[in-house]
């Protein structure tokens, strides 16, 4: 779960911030949380992007910032659907 909420993150940001930062920015997503051992579950997970900046103006970040976030909350469907907390149905198909 953790892997693939920072994957789409990184994958919904990867265009405004290659696009402010250069095609060879580096960046880390971390995700965190702790697991519920009990349900079988993360209650809370907390997602942080690290990049470099020291190369903008506080104008600059601040829009980067906005842009990125923005991004991650209309394209990373893993987000998305863990906000909206979706049902999941499951079936076994037999032959």
């Amino acid at each position: 779960m953790k892997i693939a909420l920072a994957a789409c993150s990184g994958m919904s940001s990867d265009q405004p911030l290659r696009r402010r930062l250069g095609d060879d920015y580096p960046a880390t997503i971390r995700v965190s949380g702790p697991a519920d051992r009990e349900q079988e579950r993360y209650p809370l997970l907390e997602e942080k992007l690290e990049i470099d900046v020291s190369g903008l103006s506080e104008s600059e970040v601040a829009r980067l910032l906005t842009v990125v976030e923005r991004a991650i909350d209309q394209v990373c469907t893993v987000g998305r659907t863990l906000k909206a907390g979706t049902e999941v149905k499951f079936e076994v198909a037999t032959r």
